[in-house]
């Protein structure tokens, strides 16, 4: 992580811990007061610019982290240089591979983020004494599997305007604004970035959200700026 460009808060002790959005996640839901309290005696609170790498392909990390706010993008790097974006975490999120020293992949901040950074001996340790979070780490794992399965069929079998609801679909789930009338959002990607990360041009992409502008299943301020006043309408535009 660009430390120099992280403002670094302290998380403090077990009652910064209980009051904060990720105390039921993956992680902090499985462990005990006690665990919990010792977690957070050790964590600190990142807040990470977009684009901001967090964790690099090959290297070797000291700690773990949830994410607390914000869109993480996960990259995998072709040894010629170039990028794919591999996957999407959200707040939650747990960020890291338990007891894989080297890491396979790269991970980014999509938009202005906040982490919570733990060390990697501590986590691993309460790994190994508690069966709950082992559980819980597996069971995310299994989930990532699934996601994983259903975006090759995206991929491989949808049609342009059914890839780009999917990703839209998949960010309004994760949507910190949302009402019971609508869900809103910026858009944590480029055009480019949706293009490859959907296996589309660019144009296409463009093309794609406007007729979904146009439908009425979207509407669009500011380029970015994505308003799905129905959920339902949009999830049918994945099925066809």
């Amino acid at each position: 992580m660009d430390v120099a460009r992280s403002e670094v808060l302290e998380i403090g002790t077990f009652v910064a811990c209980r009051s904060c959005q990720a105390r039921h996640g993956v992680v902090c839901g499985a462990l005990s007061a006690g665990q919990l309290s010792e977690l957070g005696r050790h964590s600190l609170r990142r807040k990470v610019d977009a684009g901001c790498e967090i964790i690099a392909q090959g290297s070797e990390n000291s700690f773990y982290s949830n994410i607390m706010r914000g869109v993480v993008k996960l990259c995998k790097v072709m040894p010629d240089g170039r990028q794919q974006i591999v996957g999407l975490q959200f707040a939650p999120d747990f960020v890291g591979r338990p007891f894989v020293r080297e890491s396979t992949l790269s991970a980014e901040a999509a938009t202005d983020a906040e982490i919570c950074v733990f060390p990697r001996n501590l986590l691993e340790r309460m790994i190994l004494e508690t069966r709950e979070l082992q559980r819980s780490l597996h069971a995310q794992a299994l989930n990532e599997l699934d996601a994983a399965r259903e975006w090759m069929l995206t991929l491989g079998r949808r049609t342009a305007e059914e890839k780009v609801a999917s990703l839209l679909h998949l960010i309004a789930a994760h949507a910190e604004t949302a009402t019971a009338t609508n869900t809103a959002f910026d858009l944590s990607l480029s055009r480019a970035e949706i293009a490859d990360f959907l296996g589309l041009t660019i144009e296409t992409v463009s093309r794609q959200l406007t007729r979904l502008r146009k439908s009425g299943v979207i509407r669009i301020e500011n380029i970015r700026h994505i308003t799905v006043p129905d959920m339902d309408a949009l999830a049918k535009k994945i099925s066809g």
